[in-house]
C-alpha cells in the first residue's frame, strides 16, 4: 500500500510539474522579486490531493500525519496557517490540474451528461450564520429530497454516467439551477463545441421553453420528466432508470468527497477544499479506468 501511494504521489507531482512548465500562467501569481516558496506549486497540488484521497478533513491532522509518514516525499511541510493560505491562493491551479486528469480518461468524451444540484451546508447554528465570513454567499435554502431547510451553498454538478465530474459550480442555496447550468456552459464553450448532439439528463427543475431553446441552440438534447398534468416527454420509458443513476451518482459523490465536512470558513477556503475533493474523484476515476480490463 505504501509503495502504491508513493508511486501515485510521484506520478501526480510529475504530471503537475510538467503542466506548470508547459503553461507557467497556471501557477498562482506571486511577485517577481521575493523569497521563493519552500513548497513548490506541484508539491502543494500533490499534498492537497493526497489529503483528499486519504480522507483527512482537518488540515492540522493531515499535516501531522504527513510529517510522520510522508517526510520522504516532501522536503518541506508548512504549518497549518501557511498551508491554508497556499490552498486558497492555489484553488484555480487545483481546478485546472483536476480538469487535466479528467481529460486523460476515456469517459471524458461520453455523449451523455447528468446535471443536478445538492446542498452543501456551511452552518447549523444561528450564531454561525450571523458571524460567518460566508454570509452573503451562503444563504437559506430548501432541500426537497430531505424535506428540510439548510444554511449554506448549493453544488451544481455536470458529470458523465460513470460519475466523472465535467463541470461544477458553487452558488448560494437559492440560485436558479437553469441559469447556473447556462452560465457553466457559457463559461466553457469548448465543452459543448467538441460534443455535437450531446444528451443532458436533468430533473423537473430544468424546465422552460426559453431554457430548452437555449440548450437546443447549442445542440444539446434535454431529457427530463414531465410535470404533473403535462403530456409525456420523449424518452419517458427510459428516464426512470437513468434518473436513478443521477441520484446515485450525486449521493455517492457527496459521500465519497465528504462535502458536508469541508470545514471551510471563508469563500476561498470552501472553493479550495471543494476543488481538492473533485481532484480526488477525478484521480480515482483515472485510476479505475486505467486498471479496467480491455
Amino acid at each position: 500500500m505504501k509503495t502504491e501511494l508513493d508511486t501515485l504521489a510521484t506520478a501526480l507531482h510529475v504530471k503537475t510539474d510538467d503542466a506548470l512548465k508547459a503553461s507557467p500562467q497556471l501557477a498562482p501569481w506571486r511577485p517577481a522579486v521575493g523569497v521563493a516558496p519552500k513548497l513548490s506549486d506541484a508539491e502543494l497540488v500533490t499534498l492537497a490531493m493526497m489529503q483528499a484521497m486519504l480522507g483527512f478533513t482537518s488540515e492540522a491532522r493531515w499535516l501531522r500525519h504527513a510529517r510522520s509518514y510522508l517526510r520522504h516525499l516532501f522536503l518541506y511541510l508548512p504549518k497549518q496557517p501557511g498551508y491554508n493560505k497556499r490552498l486558497c491562493k492555489g484553488a484555480g491551479l487545483l481546478r485546472r490540474i483536476s480538469r487535466l486528469l479528467a481529460t486523460d480518461t476515456s469517459v471524458w468524451s461520453d455523449d451523455v451528461w447528468i446535471v443536478g444540484s445538492t446542498p452543501v451546508e456551511c452552518g447549523c447554528l444561528r450564531e454561525t450564520v450571523k458571524r460567518s465570513d460566508l454570509a452573503g454567499w451562503a444563504e437559506y435554502g430548501y432541500c426537497a429530497s430531505r424535506s428540510r431547510f439548510f444554511w449554506g451553498l448549493r453544488l451544481h454538478l455536470v458529470c458523465t454516467l460513470q460519475g466523472l465530474p465535467v463541470a461544477f459550480a458553487l452558488t448560494g442555496a437559492k440560485a436558479d439551477e437553469r441559469e447556473t447550468l447556462l452560465d457553466l456552459l457559457a463559461a466553457e464553450p469548448g465543452l459543448v463545441a467538441a460534443r455535437p448532439a450531446q444528451t443532458l439528463i436533468g430533473d423537473k427543475n430544468y424546465f422552460g421553453r426559453g431554457f430548452e431553446h437555449e440548450l437546443a441552440e447549442q445542440d444539446i438534447r434535454l431529457l427530463r420528466p414531465a410535470h404533473k398534468g403535462k403530456p409525456e416527454r420523449p424518452g419517458t420509458p427510459l428516464f426512470k432508470p437513468l434518473r436513478q443513476i443521477t441520484e446515485s451518482v450525486n449521493e455517492t459523490l457527496k459521500g465519497q468527497l465528504d462535502l458536508e465536512q469541508h470545514l471551510g470558513r471563508t469563500p476561498g477556503g470552501v472553493v479550495a477544499r471543494t476543488g481538492a475533493r473533485w481532484s480526488k474523484n477525478r484521480l480515482s476515476m483515472s485510476i479505475r479506468i486505467s486498471r479496467a480490463p480491455g
